[in-house]
C-alpha cells in the first residue's frame, strides 16, 4: 500500500500531462492532413499490432533468427519476461507453456544450487581468512591442522560464518557487477548511466519490465564480444541478485522475529507459544551474540546439535545439512500418522508396541519398519 501510494504520487501527474500532450498531438495531425480521429486512431492500433510482433520502424535484429529465440528463451527461463518479443502463433504459445514449465523450474533449481555453492565458497574464505588472522595472533591452539578449513567448516574455535557478512560481500559484488555493466551499456546502447542502472537492477532482479532492452540493434561495433559480453554480465547478475535476495529475506526474517519478541503480542497463548517456536528455529536476532552461548546449551537435543547451533548463531547452512536436521521431525510425524492409521492412542505403554510402532500388514508395515530402524538409530 505504501509502495503504491508512492509511485502514484510520483507517476500520475507526468502520465496525466503526456496523455494531454497526446490528445493535442492527435488533434492537431487530424486537422492537419484532414484524417477522421477514427481512422486515425484504426491506424494507430495496426501499429501498436506490428510492434507487438516485433515490427519497428527502425532498423533492428531478427526476432525469430536462431540468435534472437535463444535471446528470448533465455528471458523465458530466467523469468525476466523483456515482451520484447512473444510467439504470435498457437503453435508456439502451447509450446511456450509446455517448455516454461520445465525451463523455469529447471532454471530455479539452478539458482539454488548456485546460492549453497556460492554461500559454501564464501563460508570457505571467510575461515580462511580467519584462520590466517588467528595465527598470526598466535591464538590458535597447537593441535590445529592447517588445512582443516577445507575438511570441517566448524573445526575452527570460536568462529561462525555470519549471514550478514554473506550479504555484504554479495552486495558490494552486485553493485560491482552493475556499475562494470552500466558502462558497457552507456557506451555501446547510448543511455545514459543513471538509465544504465536501472536496466541492470530491472533486468538482474528478472522484473524484466521491458522499457530498455539491451542487444536490440541490428548492428553494433564489435557485436560479437558485446552480445558475449550482455549475456554474461546477465547471467551473473540474474544470480548474484538472486543469492543476494534470499540472503536478505533471511535478515529480514530475523529482525521481524526480533521485534515480534520484542513487542510481541500477548493477547494469547497460541501467538505467544507460536512467536517463541519462530524465534528459537530461526538464525541471529540482533544484540544476540551476547546470548548465543546459552542459546546453544537450552537446545531440545531432539535435532542435530552442530546444525541447530548454526540456526541460533546466524551462519547459513547448505541444504544437505538442512534436510538431516529435519530428519527426526519427519520421522515423529509419521510416527504419529502411523499411531493414528492404527488407531493407537499416544500414551499406550511401550512395551506393547517395539520401538514404539505398530507392526501392521502390507506397505503399512514396510514403513512401521523403517520408522523403527530410525528411531533406532537415533
Amino acid at each position: 500500500t505504501a509502495g503504491a501510494g508512492v509511485f502514484s504520487a510520483l507517476e500520475r501527474p507526468s502520465e496525466a500531462a503526456a496523455q494531454r500532450r497526446w490528445n493535442r498531438t492527435l488533434t492537431d495531425f487530424s486537422r492537419l492532413f484532414n484524417i477522421s480521429l477514427p481512422e486515425l486512431r484504426a491506424f494507430l492500433r495496426s501499429y501498436e499490432a506490428a510492434m507487438a510482433a516485433g515490427i519497428r520502424a527502425e532498423a533492428l535484429r531478427p526476432r525469430w533468427d536462431f540468435p534472437g529465440a535463444f535471446y528470448f528463451v533465455a528471458t523465458v527461463v530466467s523469468t525476466i519476461g523483456f515482451g520484447m518479443t512473444t510467439p504470435a502463433t498457437v503453435a508456439g504459445k502451447v509450446f511456450l507453456i509446455i517448455y516454461g514449465l520445465f525451463g523455469c523450474a529447471g532454471t530455479i533449481l539452478f539458482f539454488n544450487l548456485f546460492l549453497e555453492r556460492i554461500i559454501s565458497l564464501l563460508a570457505f574464505i571467510m575461515k580462511t581468512c580467519r584462520e590466517r588472522q588467528l595465527r598470526r595472533s598466535g591464538l590458535l591452539p597447537p593441535n590445529f591442522r592447517r588445512g582443516s578449513a577445507i575438511s570441517n567448516v566448524g573445526s575452527l574455535p570460536g568462529w561462525k560464518p555470519s549471514v550478514y557478512h554473506v550479504m555484504l560481500i554479495l552486495g558490494i559484488f552486485a553493485i560491482m557487477l552493475s556499475c562494470c555493466a552500466s558502462a558497457m551499456y552507456t557506451a555501446v546502447e547510448g543511455w545514459n548511466y543513471i538509465d544504465s542502472l536501472y536496466y541492470c537492477f530491472v533486468t538482474f532482479s528478472t522484473i524484466g519490465f521491458g522499457d530498455l532492452v539491451s542487444s536490440q540493434n541490428a548492428v553494433y561495433q564489435n557485436q560479437g564480444l558485446y552480445r558475449f559480453g550482455n549475456f554474461m554480465f546477465i547471467l551473473m547478475g540474474v544470480c548474484c541478485i538472486y543469492s543476494l535476495f534470499n540472503v536478505i529475506s533471511i535478515v529480514i526474517k530475523q529482525v521481524l522475529n526480533w521485534v515480534l519478541k520484542k513487542f510481541g503480542c500477548r493477547c494469547c497463548s497460541k501467538c505467544h507459544k507460536s512467536s517463541a517456536r519462530l524465534g528459537r528455529r530461526n538464525a541471529i536476532t540482533p544484540g544476540a551474540r551476547l546470548r548465543r552461548h546459552n542459546l546453544s546449551m537450552e537446545t531440545d537435543g531432539q535435532y542435530d546439535s552442530d546444525t541447530e547451533g548454526r540456526r541460533l548463531s546466524g551462519e547459513m547452512i547448505s541444504m544437505r545439512e538442512l534436510t538431516a536436521s529435519n530428519k527426526v521431525s519427519l520421522a515423529i510425524l509419521q510416527k504419529q500418522l502411523s499411531e493414528t492409521a492404527n488407531g493407537y492412542p499416544r500414551n499406550v505403554c511401550i512395551n506393547t508396541r517395539q520401538n514404539g510402532f505398530s507392526a501392521g500388514v502390507g506397505a503399512l508395515a514396510i514403513m512401521n519398519n523403517r520408522l523403527a530402524e530410525t528411531s533406532d538409530s537415533r
